[in-house]
């Protein structure tokens, strides 16, 4: 969770007019609290995207903003490029600082809501089903919380109310699936005071109190048999020590009024070293939080509840932690067996924390993203990793890592004490197809805020300097999905150029057969670019990809020179027809074969095996000339050697390339 003490201290100082560069605290004497040891004091971040797109092999992920740590995050169930992220801030006014996006590409700082009381963080959001967002966070020292609406997306916020009561952790869910509560909202905090609004969020009454003595109350929505809605749920974790937990299961069936324990489980355990009385990876303060979500969708696993939560194995201390699941179909009473979500080789070797959990509601599909380090042999740094179940969570997809770089866990820039406070969760959302993911990473040595979608697929373009005539001038340009996270939809590719020119025109067309659509990988397709009578000068061309729903979304540019030297003459063309070895060779299973086209031709390049029978084919196009490549992809065929031909023209070249599984 967050410093509360923290605002209260720097707000004070403000006052006065003093100006700190850190602040030190001692533990508190309640291990189950929050407290600060070494802070760095942030400033209000405002837009951070399209220029904080971090993009390293070909795989994005944003950077869209340096705030704290932890957060709540949601997506927009009547837009599916509408996400809202806060994270903790340092600010006694802001206590957490929200974003938003509306395009699912580039990320705004809101408006920040007006909070009336000192902020004191641990943010989480939700969308009811028409699309307001509710924005929850703590106040008044940790004394309960304020809701914040927003109408647009997260761009502002409208009204501000008191919510929760308690103190250290909230959670918030809403119906968005209509029913008799449609738009319901539930707010929860320990010591498990359940709040609800039924008027939008103008207002919230307590309705029922259960005991929490460890942070990590959570709420959430999920059908009853065929009422949307028709199943509200809460978790509390109580025990006798932070490492000898119970989850408590509630339940109730008629929208928030009444509550029903179904059972309590001895399910949670040691997650990683106890150091002061609190979990601890590499010296990375965690906790054994119980994630809940259940199935709101109309397919074949409606209704079924998730747990999600790390646990060491062997469930002792100072072990490695794993992420585990369980599920239950009869409203918590009785559970599944624990399901192991982590696929490394060697669970005793690795380190697998700080995991949260989302279930669409369009599909059911269970998402789940935690903290890793099976890419570090010292299990000092870690990614952020994800899976996800399309059978009620009986398995997993293979593991991928949604980060695209190693962090350092122990991040001593960041903060400092034993264990350090780093956070204690990260969230995700999901829109149909894809889950948006927000985290807290390490990886400038600061707090982070940082987004990624899973699935996804890497994007590249080639080149990514062109020139042009500017007169009559025609050049294709690649764009190239070398790669995928269990990626399997379709891309869709849009471009544009700018400026205008101030004569001329430019028209951009995707030769046939592709066209601007792909939907095998790894492939590619070509832009072209055509210019007629341009005023010569520097132009960009901006090239977007995106699944079907408008995510994941992905955008690349090319500088391109326009001028009356540009010519089929240009040194930068081939001057003969050329066919390259493939690359790498022997290859398993993608390849890339580069050819060169000295002059406009008509390009087919076919695969043969060993008795001369056809077993694939690229192109049948005409191309501009230049150099090119295409993008083989071998799985569906066997170890061997395989032959490539290049018509081109009148050109033609034959070279041999060996599979090897």
């Amino acid at each position: 969770m967050n410093p509360k003490k923290l605002f209260l201290v720097t707000l004070e100082l403000v006052i006065f007019g003093i100006v700190i560069s850190e602040v030190t605290f001692s533990q508190s004497t309640d291990p189950n609290r929050d407290y600060p040891i070494y802070i760095r004091p942030t400033l209000a971040p405002s837009l951070y995207s399209p220029g904080a797109v971090v993009t390293l092999d070909d795989y994005d992920n944003w950077q869209i903003g340096t705030d704290f740590a932890e957060v709540g995050m949601a997506g927009n169930p009547t837009n599916p490029m509408n996400f809202a992220a806060a994270w903790n801030n340092l600010s006694a006014s802001y206590g957490a600082y929200s974003y938003y996006t509306l395009n699912g590409l580039d990320w705004f700082a809101s408006t920040q809501p007006t909070w009336g009381a000192s902020a004191n963080g641990d943010p989480v959001m939700t969308f009811d089903g028409t699309g307001n967002l509710y924005f929850d966070n703590m106040v008044g020292g940790v004394t309960g919380t304020r809701v914040a609406k927003s109408t647009n997306g997260g761009v502002s916020y409208s009204s501000v109310v008191a919510a929760g009561t308690g103190n250290d952790k909230n959670w918030i869910a809403a119906v968005q699936t209509g029913g008799p509560y449609a738009n319901y909202i539930f707010q929860i905090m320990t010591p498990g005071n359940i709040k609800r609004s039924t008027d939008g969020g103008a207002t919230f009454t307590q309705v029922a109190t259960y005991t929490n003595s460890y942070p990590g109350a959570m709420v959430c929505v999920g059908p009853n048999g065929s009422t949307n809605g028709g199943a509200i749920y809460a978790v509390t974790n109580t025990g006798a020590a932070a490492y000898s937990v119970t989850y408590n299961f509630y339940c109730s069936i008629d929208g928030g009024t009444t509550w029903t324990l179904k059972s309590s489980q001895a399910f949670g355990g040691y997650v990683g070293t106890q150091s002061g009385g609190r979990h601890s990876v590499q010296n990375m303060r965690t906790r054994p939080y119980p994630f809940l979500m259940a199935d709101n969708s109309n397919g074949p696993f409606r209704g079924r509840l998730y747990l999600t939560y790390a646990k060491n194995s062997p469930n002792a201390d100072a072990q490695k932690p794993n992420i585990y699941t369980r599920f239950s179909t009869d409203f918590g009473a009785t559970w599944s067996a624990e399901v192991m979500v982590n696929d490394d080789a060697n669970t005793s070797a690795n380190h697998q924390w700080f995991p949260s959990t989302w279930c669409d509601i369009k599909t059911g599909k269970l998402y789940i993203k935690w903290l890793d380090t099976r890419d570090c042999p010292t299990s000092d740094s870690c990614m952020v990793y994800g899976s996800f179940s399309t059978d009620g969570g009986l398995t997993f997809a293979p593991n991928q890592k949604i980060s695209n770089k190693k962090f350092k866990i122990n991040c001593t820039s960041c903060n400092g004490g034993t264990p350090a406070y780093l956070g204690d969760y990260d969230y995700l959302n999901s829109n149909g197809k894809v889950a948006m993911v927000a985290w807290t990473d390490f990886r400038s040595n600061t707090f982070g805020n940082y987004v990624g979608y899973f699935p996804d697929y890497a994007m590249r373009m080639n080149p990514t300097t062109a020139s042009i005539n500017s007169v009559n001038g025609v050049k294709d340009i690649k764009m190239v999905i070398p790669a995928v996270k269990l990626y399997t939809d379709t891309v869709i590719v849009t471009s544009a150029i700018s400026p205008v020119p101030g004569t001329g025109t430019f028209s951009i067309t995707y030769p046939s057969p592709v066209g601007n659509k792909l939907s095998h990988f790894p492939d590619s397709l070509s832009v072209r670019v055509t210019a007629a009578n341009v005023t010569p000068g520097t132009y960009t061309l901006t090239v977007t990809a995106k699944g079907p729903n408008g995510t994941p979304v992905h955008q690349r540019t090319v500088t391109i020179t326009a001028s009356t030297t540009s010519s089929i003459t240009s040194g930068e063309l081939p001057s003969s027809f050329k066919l390259e070895q493939n690359y790498p060779n022997p290859f398993n299973p993608v390849t890339r074969i580069g050819y060169s086209i000295a002059k406009a031709s008509d390009v087919k390049i076919t695969v043969f095996n060993t008795l001369g029978k056809e077993v694939a084919s690229f192109l049948n196009e005409k191309q501009a000339p230049g150099d090119h490549f295409v993008l083989f992809n071998a799985n569906s065929l066997t170890t061997g050697v395989y032959y490539y031909k290049i018509q081109a023209g009148s050109f033609t070249d034959v070279k041999k390339m060996i599979l090897m599984k």
